[in-house]
């Protein structure tokens, strides 16, 4: 049984047909495998459901890797290519790592399940939170969930149609997820706001073009290293913030919660 924020979720006794000995009379044998059962409940793009059936129904189906519930509505998006998600992703999961290495009590993140509220249960590319005896919002749940909203998220996304500068921008605003940024591949734009006021507001670069957080002090995006494909140029910038005065009392403010 599984728990969905307080829903428990019965698995159905057809999941015992995923391991193909479950059923076999000696040990290592391959039981024949069972056509689909039409009586179970499928997971398809563009299901109106709640959270708690979202997540039974998700857990019928081991053979997806990604499906998230943005406003009560299923998405399951298409495969990943590398330059216009997969390298971006890595790229932006690598500063958020490289400033979780210097930032005790706070932790990374990456496509992993959150469960915002009952009609959102999005897997965000990459998210920043702060651990809850440090201050943070979010929590794990005993299922090994994110519940509440992380500090921070980070989406990779294609155009300024896609979802993530819509339905989930409005869903995190409403969550409280305070900074969220949005790196746009087509578009080769990286947009980063902030929380203010319950509308989303965009953090402005400086002459230098890098964005600083307000959330987790020192912690900077040096916009044009980015979407240049400038590792090592994004990481020195980076670099700078952790060695600032500002992180240092930041480090030293969780320190002091913990």
């Amino acid at each position: 049984m599984m728990q969905c924020g307080g829903c428990a979720l019965e698995t159905s006794p057809g999941m015992a047909e995923l391991d193909p000995t479950a059923r076999s009379g000696a040990p290592g044998a391959v039981a024949p495998p069972r056509p689909p059962d039409p009586r179970r409940p499928t997971l398809e793009n563009g299901d109106r459901l709640t959270r708690c059936e979202f997540e039974r129904r998700y857990a019928l189906r081991p053979d997806l890797k990604k499906a998230q519930l943005i406003e009560g509505v299923v998405y399951m998006p298409s495969p990943v290519r590398f330059a216009t998600h997969g390298e971006p992703h890595a790229a932006i999961l690598g500063v958020l790592l490289h400033y979780r290495a210097f930032t005790p009590g706070v932790s990374v993140g990456d496509n992993v399940t959150v469960r915002l509220d009952l009609d959102n249960e999005p897997q965000p590319d990459g998210l920043l939170r702060i651990e809850p005896d440090a201050g943070g919002r979010s929590r794990l749940s005993d299922d090994d969930y994110v519940e509440g909203p992380p500090e921070l998220i980070v989406e990779i996304a294609a155009s300024n149609a896609s979802i993530d500068l819509h339905d989930k921008l409005r869903a995190y605003r409403r969550n409280g997820v305070q900074e969220y940024i949005v790196w746009r591949t087509q578009g080769q734009r990286i947009d980063w706001f902030e929380l203010a006021d319950g509308d989303y507001r965009p953090l402005p670069a400086d002459d230098a073009g890098v964005v600083r957080s307000r959330v987790f002090p020192g912690l900077r995006l040096a916009l044009a290293a980015l979407l240049n494909g400038d590792l090592a140029g994004a990481l020195r910038q980076l670099q700078e913030g952790i060695d600032s005065a500002e992180h240092r009392q930041f480090v030293a403010r969780i320190a002091a919660k913990a």
